[in-house]
C-alpha cells in the first residue's frame, strides 16, 4: 500500500484529511497515518539551535540548520539519528525537527498556538490554515521566492493563483496532488468499500457493483468462516467515524450516484450548480442499506462509537473482512498485517454504485488542494533558510534519497538506469522499527513533493508505482488475485479515473470556511446534524424506526439549515473555478 495522495490526499487532508497518508510495508512514506506521537513544538528560543553532526564529506564539523515543523495531523516521529533523515541534512545541511498533532482537533491546537504567540518555524495548519492567516502568523512566500526556483516553479502561474490569498498573497505551498512527467498510480489511495483479497479468491474472483452483491458476499463468507484461522471471531464489516474521520459514513451518497469526492456537494457538469447529495433518493437508499446490514449482525457492534485507534486495532488483526474508509487512513493497520504475514487480510476497493450500471468514480486523478500545505511562520528566525530548506528538499536528488533511500544499500540500479530492490531490501522495507530508524519519507511526507516520475522519464519517484518494482514486491496470495481477474494492479479494481472537472475538488474551498459567514454556518449545521442524526438511522432495529429517524433528520435539516446560502456560495465558486480553468 502506500501514501496518501490526493489526500491525500490527503489529505488528506482538510476537514477529512487528509490527511491524507507510516512507515513500513509497501507504502513507506505514509507514516503520517500513525497515531500515539508526542506533540514536542520547541519554544522559540530553541527553534534555530545546532546540531553537532559533522559533515562526511570533509573532517571539518558543519554546522546544521535544524528547523521545527509541525503538522496539524496525526503522524509518527522520525529519531534525530535516522539514517536518511542524517544523509540528507549532510547533503543540504538543514533539516526538519517534526512533530504531529495528538490529543487535540487540528483547530484546538492552532488556536493554543494563537493565543500564546508562539509558532514552530514551519507548519501545516490543516483545517486551521485559515486562522493562521488571520492571525498574521504566516509569512508571505511570494515576496522571497524568486530566489528559491524550485519552489517558484513547483506550481504553475494558474495554480498559484488558485493557492493566493485574497489580500494578493501566497501563504502555503501545497504538498499533495502536483505531477511531474505523467501520474504512475498503481493503487487506490481515496475512500472506497474495501474487501479482504482472500475473500474474492474463497468466493472464486466475483464481480461486485452493488451494496447487495457486497454484503451478500461479506455473509456468505462469514456464514463459512465464522472465525478466522487463529480462532477469533471473524467482524463482517466496520467503518471509522470518529471526529474528522467522519467520510465513511457522509460521503457514500456522492459516490454511489457517480459523482467524485468533491465532499461538500455534487456539482451539475451542465449547469454549474452545486447540488445538495445528503437529501437525495440515493443517500436514503445508502442508510436504510446500513440499517438493514446492522440488523443482520454485519456491522462490527462498535463501528459508530469506538475511537479511531480502537478501529485500528480491529482491522490489525484481519478479522474485518470489509470496511468502507479512506485508503490512507488504515495504512498502519494494513502495515500491521503485513509484518504479521497476513497478506490475504489486507484489502482491495470495490467498484460500488447504486445501481451497479453507472460509472464509478471512487478514483480519481491528483487534484491540488489549494486550502491547505506548508507555511513559514512569523517565529521563525531564518526564513531565507527555511525556504532554501524547502527548495532542496524538491530537488531530484533529495527526493531520491527521501522516496528511495540510499543507492547500494535501499535499492540498486540496472544498466537501463531502473530503480529497484532486492528481496531483502523489501523486507526491510516492511519492518516498521527498521524504517522508523532508516527512512525519512514519513517525516517528510508532509512537505512539497511531485508525485510521478524524476526528471529521468525513467523511474517513479514513488517505490510502490515503479512497475517492476511494484509487481515483484507482491506476494504469491496478492499476484494470484489479480491473475484471477487478469489485472496487472489493484488499482484496476476501479473504473480508469476520467479528467478532474475544473471546479474539483470543492471541498478544498469550504475547508477555508469560518461560522461568520451564513454559509459556513449552514457548514457547521450539516456537520452538526449528520453526527447526530446518522448513526442512529444506520443502528435503527426496523425500518418504521429507521423511516421516523430519518425524516425526523430531513424535517430538522430543512429547518435549520440554510441550504440556499450553503449552495449559493458553492456554485459561485465553481463558476469561478470554471471561469479561470477557461483564462477568463
Amino acid at each position: 500500500m502506500k501514501k496518501i495522495k490526493k489526500l491525500l490526499i490527503a489529505i488528506l487532508a482538510v476537514t477529512m484529511l487528509a490527511v491524507l497518508f507510516t512507515g513500513c510495508g509497501k507504502k513507506e512514506q505514509d507514516a503520517t497515518n500513525d497515531t500515539n506521537v508526542t506533540n514536542n513544538d520547541s519554544k522559540n528560543e530553541d527553534k534555530q539551535q545546532s546540531n553537532d553532526n559533522t559533515n562526511t564529506t570533509g573532517t571539518e564539523k558543519k554546522e546544521e540548520k535544524m528547523f521545527t515543523a509541525f503538522h496539524a495531523v496525526p503522524g509518527t516521529e522520525v529519531p534525530d539519528d535516522n539514517r536518511m533523515l542524517r544523509k540528507i541534512a549532510e547533503k543540504i545541511g538543514a533539516w526538519a525537527k517534526v512533530t504531529w498533532l495528538t490529543g487535540q482537533t487540528a483547530d484546538e491546537r492552532i488556536g493554543i498556538m494563537i493565543a500564546g504567540g508562539e509558532y514552530p518555524d514551519l507548519i501545516t495548519g490543516s483545517t486551521g490554515t485559515a486562522a493562521l492567516i488571520e492571525a498574521g502568523a504566516l509569512i508571505p512566500i511570494d515576496e522571497y521566492w524568486d530566489n528559491y526556483p524550485n519552489i517558484k516553479n513547483y506550481l504553475s502561474e494558474e495554480d498559484w493563483n488558485k493557492v493566493r490569498h485574497s489580500d494578493g498573497h501566497i501563504y502555503l505551498i501545497p504538498q499533495f496532488g502536483i505531477i511531474k512527467g505523467k501520474e504512475m498510480e498503481t493503487e487506490h489511495w481515496d475512500e472506497a468499500f474495501w474487501i479482504q483479497k482472500k475473500v474474492l479468491i474463497w468466493a472464486g474472483f466475483p464481480v461486485i457493483k452493488t451494496l447487495d452483491q457486497y454484503f451478500d458476499l461479506i455473509e456468505d463468507y462469514l456464514k463459512a468462516h465464522p472465525t478466522t484461522e487463529d480462532g477469533q471471531e471473524t467482524v463482517g464489516f466496520s467503518m471509522s467515524t470518529e471526529d474528522w474521520r467522519y467520510f465513511g459514513i457522509e460521503n457514500p451518497p456522492l459516490f454511489l450516484a457517480g459523482y467524485p469526492n468533491d465532499g461538500a456537494c455534487i456539482i451539475d457538469p451542465e449547469t454549474i450548480t452545486a447540488l445538495d447529495y445528503n437529501t437525495t433518493d440515493i443517500a436514503y437508499q445508502y442508510y436504510k442499506k446500513m440499517s438493514e446490514v446492522w440488523r443482520r449482525n454485519l456491522v462490527h457492534p462498535e463501528t459508530y462509537t469506538m475511537s479511531y485507534d480502537q478501529y485500528i486495532s480491529l482491522l490489525s488483526t484481519g478479522r474485518v473482512l470489509g470496511i468502507l474508509d479512506q485508503a490512507w487512513n488504515f495504512t498502519t493497520a494494513t502495515q500491521a498485517l503485513e509484518s504479521q504475514g497476513k497478506f490475504g487480510d489486507t484489502y482491495v476497493p470495490l467498484p460500488i454504485t447504486i445501481d451497479g450500471q453507472r460509472l464509478d468514480r471512487w478514483h480519481s486523478p491528483a487534484a491540488l488542494d489549494v486550502s491547505n500545505g506548508l507555511s513559514i511562520t512569523k517565529s521563525c528566525k531564518d526564513i531565507e533558510g527555511a525556504l532554501q530548506f524547502i527548495n532542496d528538499l524538491l530537488d531530484d536528488e533529495i527526493m531520491k534519497m527521501i522516496y528511495w533511500g540510499e543507492e547500494g544499500v535501499d535499492y540498486l540500479v540496472d544498466t537501463d538506469g531502473t530503480f529497484y530492490r532486492t528481496p531483502e531490501m523489501r523486507e526491510n522495507i516492511r519492518n516498521t522499527d527498521w524504517v522508523t530508524q532508516n527512512m525519512v519519507s514519513g517525516a517528510y511526507a508532509y512537505f512539497p513533493h511531485y508525485e510521478g516520475l524524476f526528471d529521468d522519464g525513467i523511474n517513479a519517484i514513488n517505490p510502490d508505482q515503479q512497475p517492476r518494482e511494484y509487481f515483484d514486491s507482491l506476494e504469491p496470495i496478492e499476484k494470484e488475485l489479480l491473475d484471477g481477474y487478469g489485472y496487472k494492479t489493484f488499482l484496476e479494481f476501479l473504473s480508469p479515473s476520467v479528467p478532474n472537472e475544473p471546479w474539483y475538488p470543492m471541498w478544498s474551498y469550504t475547508n477555508t470556511w469560518t461560522t461568520d459567514t451564513d454559509y459556513g454556518r449552514a457548514k457547521a449545521k450539516i456537520t452538526e446534524l449528520k453526527h447526530e442524526y446518522l448513526p442512529r438511522a444506520m443502528m435503527a432495529m426496523s425500518d418504521e424506526e429507521f423511516d421516523a429517524i430519518w425524516n425526523e433528520y430531513m424535517e430538522v435539516y430543512r429547518r435549520e439549515v440554510d441550504i440556499d446560502a450553503y449552495l449559493d456560495e458553492l456554485t459561485a465558486e465553481a463558476r469561478r473555478r470554471v471561469a479561470v480553468a477557461r483564462g477568463e
